[in-house]
């Protein structure tokens, strides 16, 4: 009996901060035996920070250059498509020219540029996000029969304890949107790259519209327990009035900047990939950490002795 032609893969936006997660996940066992072949698509002439030679010789690993021109050409052989282009005017422009490319492509299955806080019922306006939801309905018009997978993994955890989302641990205060003690759900970038690549492991059919996972969950309050033992000593924490904060933001805030807006969603139960509040979908994607460790708060503390800062944000 004929074994299944294994699907290939490809990564648009590969060489950039969440492509590259992505594909190092794809090349790891057990993903990367499930492949015929990966597809490293990229605009720019940038090299991906993992070397080529250690792939295993039966797994074939292509970089494709490709623009506006030849997208239907660079995806005739792919059966699954990642998109992880970042955020952007221009960058949106080109994600829905590669939609208008699908119908002329084999490409059955799709996981568009999400991977950050589910902000379907969000009600009001940001560009990113409404850029997003844009997207997804011009995928839904034109290839109604394709797949749709969207990630979201709440705040990215490596990116998030910061001052720019009023946590500052490196000058010990804490200043919350709301309650010090709502759950807000965090995912490594390593970990989404691995959902996504178990995900892409499934047939098209067996895979959901939408998946929240969270390597960690937890309250503003417990993130400041966890950096204080691991080296950062206390933090005050305070709390600032949701509602009058979420107003001004909604109204003043620029659309570009999504740290105002990640704040009150932190605040109101927005980013909670808990199983009784937006839903969890860790087990289906990792039962019992099997395939491997979520990374938690605790591993970024002991990691930054209670002090991680860093600039970038995730939508």
């Amino acid at each position: 009996m004929r074994r299944p032609k294994k699907p290939v893969i490809a990564v648009a936006g590969a060489t950039g901060t969440i492509g590259q997660r992505i594909v190092r996940a794809l090349i790891t066992r057990p993903f990367i035996t499930h492949f015929s072949e990966i597809v490293l698509l990229s605009r720019s002439d940038s090299q991906p920070s993992f070397p080529i030679a250690v792939f295993p010789a039966e797994i074939q690993l292509t970089m494709r250059r490709y623009d506006d021109f030849d997208l239907a050409d660079s995806l005739a052989d792919v059966d699954v498509l990642v998109n992880a282009i970042g955020p952007g005017p221009a960058a949106h422009a080109f994600k829905d020219n590669l939609l208008r490319a699908l119908p002329d492509t084999p490409v059955r299955l799709y996981f568009p540029s999400e991977f950050g806080v589910d902000h379907r019922a969000h009600n009001f306006r940001h560009r990113d996000w409404d850029r997003k939801k844009a997207h997804c309905r011009l995928a839904a018009e034109l290839l109604p029969s394709l797949r749709i997978c969207r990630v979201f993994g709440g705040l990215v955890l490596e990116r998030s304890v910061g001052p720019a989302l009023g946590l500052d641990a490196a000058h010990a205060r804490f200043q919350c949107v709301g309650s010090a003690y709502a759950p807000v759900s965090f995912t490594s970038l390593a970990d989404i790259g691995r959902t996504v690549a178990s995900l892409a492991l499934r047939p098209p059919e067996n895979v959901p519209d939408a998946v929240h996972v969270a390597g960690d969950t937890l309250s503003v309050a417990d993130i400041a327990g966890v950096m204080k033992s691991a080296g950062a000593g206390s933090i005050s924490v305070s709390e600032i009035d949701l509602k009058r904060y979420r107003a001004v933001t909604a109204a003043t805030k620029s659309a570009e900047d999504p740290g105002p807006f990640l704040r009150f969603l932190m605040g109101e139960g927005s980013v909670d990939h808990s199983a009784w509040s937006m839903g969890c979908d860790n087990e289906m994607v990792n039962p019992g950490e099997t395939l491997w460790r979520w990374k938690r708060m605790v591993d970024l503390a002991g990691e930054t002795k209670g002090v991680p800062y860093r600039v970038g944000w995730n939508c």
